[in-house]
């Protein structure tokens, strides 16, 4: 329980940098705390995606990881923040990523700031 606590808190700061790095992330709140429970359940529902999504879609598209020397990676990571995104909206929610590229630029920053929490804080904690 407190990796998967870890993990959901280091994707929330992930996708905060994010939001605020790339121009065509949203996410909005009507005051601070409605922001903060919208990141956290962004986070969840991004860390819900690449559980279950990411593996099939991964598996699906082995020879393209093979082929690009597993540059396609970041596409991969691009496409589940885009479908977070409108998972999202399905929900009511209020995150949105607008379009690809801001999805790509937004998952390369998760990405970096996953991996920086995870250095800074080892082993969920």
């Amino acid at each position: 329980m407190k990796t998967f606590t870890f993990q959901t808190v280091a994707n929330a700061v992930a996708i905060a940098v994010a939001a605020w790095l790339v121009g065509g992330i949203e996410l909005t709140g009507d005051g601070t705390w409605d922001t903060v429970l919208t990141l956290i359940l962004v986070a969840l529902l991004f860390g819900l995606v690449n559980w279950l999504v990411k593996p099939v879609v991964s598996l699906l598209s082995l020879p393209l990881f093979i082929l690009t020397l597993g540059l396609f990676t970041l596409v991969v990571n691009a496409l589940m923040l885009w479908l977070t995104s409108w998972l999202s909206d399905q929900t009511g929610l209020t995150f949105h990523v607008d379009g690809f590229w801001a999805a790509f630029w937004g998952a390369l920053i998760v990405s970096v700031v996953s991996w920086a929490v995870n250095v800074v804080l080892p082993d969920g904690g």
